[in-house]
């Protein structure tokens, strides 16, 4: 049996995530336009990640980046919020900061950059500095419900953001987690984007409540109706021990797997993303520079969102620097990316591993 090559694995999956946007783009000129030249970019970066692999260096394909503590919701559940409290640290990059990291991370071929928060529109002098580093795709994670003409221009302009709205299925789900009437001010945000032509994605949250529903045909084809072009499904991590009966299961997993196999067949007209999958078929948890890491509004450098532990700040050390910070090799070295876990996440069942080598560094 050939031996799991990592690097291989990963790339592919940007060629199918490229190529699907590209197909979901068909009908809009300027966004085909722009994805036929991010794809040419796309292949520049899988060179040179290939080639640090060659010399033993791994560069991920992928980084989250939490632009941002602030947020105009509090929504129930929300780990942002349970991590890091939502606006209460300090210090957070500025856009010449974030720039820099976004040029650095161009320059080690990694060419998508996930911007998340708190809710990113807060900072729109970040969204304006990420517009203008064209090689790099970024995917903003966003509740919608601060969408204007004004970032209706933007992302007209800018077509390597690209828009994800968080929605948890109908009225009554979307609004019993993110507070009443979101669900309608979500609605005008798609349509807005759909008028605009502006390519844009769907972020599902999903858990033993709403995964059927968020599957459905019904809910799809609302979606659809809307202009949205793109799914992802975002397995639910509980903040506490509390919450951990909502988060799929080995049932749950296989469900979505199987019907997401269908969706891909029957719902051309969309392209689904599973985070963060089958682990088993990638060879483990792609956190901690194995598939991406996660950078905090701060600078810190952590596994992922879901384990805000940091021992290293991009704010005293380069990207490529980071990506060889001690806890990370440990994670990658100790097998802890490779247990078994119940809930979305392993490194959260394993917190007090984590929490462990930080203290013996």
């Amino acid at each position: 049996m050939k031996p799991f090559q990592l690097e291989e694995y990963l790339s592919n999956g940007v060629d199918r995530i490229v190529n699907g946007i590209l197909k979901a783009s068909f009908h809009d000129p300027r966004g085909s336009i722009f994805m036929i030249q991010y794809g040419g970019a796309s292949k520049k970066a899988r060179k040179k990640r290939e080639m640090a692999e060659h010399q033993g260096e791994h560069i991920p394909p992928f980084l989250i980046a939490s632009i941002t503590e602030q947020c105009n919701l509090r929504c129930k559940g929300c780990y942002a919020q349970a991590n890091q409290g939502c606006g209460k640290s300090p210090v957070q990059l500025t856009s010449g900061q974030w720039g820099n990291i976004f040029t650095q991370a161009e320059e080690l071929g990694i060419g998508f950059i996930l911007l998340a928060g708190g809710e990113p529109f807060t900072r729109r002098d970040v969204l304006e500095e990420a517009g203008r580093h064209k090689n790099i795709l970024f995917p903003v994670f966003t509740n919608g419900t601060m969408l204007d003409e004004a970032y209706l221009k933007l992302f007209t302009s800018s077509r390597n953001l690209l828009p994800v709205l968080s929605i948890e299925g109908g009225e009554s789900s979307t609004d019993a987690r993110r507070g009443a009437g979101v669900y309608a001010r979500l609605c005008q945000s798609m349509e807005m984007l759909k008028e605009a032509g502006v390519l844009y994605g769907a972020s599902v949250t999903v858990t033993k409540e709403n995964l059927r529903e968020v599957t459905s045909e019904e809910f799809l084809k609302n979606l659809v109706n809307y202009g949205c072009k793109a799914v992802v499904y975002v397995e639910y991590v509980p903040v506490d021990k509390g919450m951990i009966h909502l988060a799929p299961g080995d049932e749950e997993r296989d469900y979505l797997d199987q019907r997401l196999k269908v969706l891909r067949q029957e719902q051309e007209e969309l392209l689904f993303i599973s985070f963060p999958g089958d682990e088993k078929t990638s060879g483990g948890c792609l956190a901690a520079g194995r598939g991406f890491f996660h950078i905090n509004a701060a600078g810190g450098a952590e596994p992922c969102p879901f384990s805000p532990h940091s021992d290293t700040s991009l704010l005293h050390t380069t990207l490529r620097e980071a990506l060889h910070s001690p806890l990370f090799l440990r994670l990658q070295s100790d097998g802890l990316l490779l247990n078994e876990h119940v809930g979305g996440c392993v490194l959260f069942e394993q917190e007090q591993q984590v929490k462990e080598y930080l203290l013996e560094e």
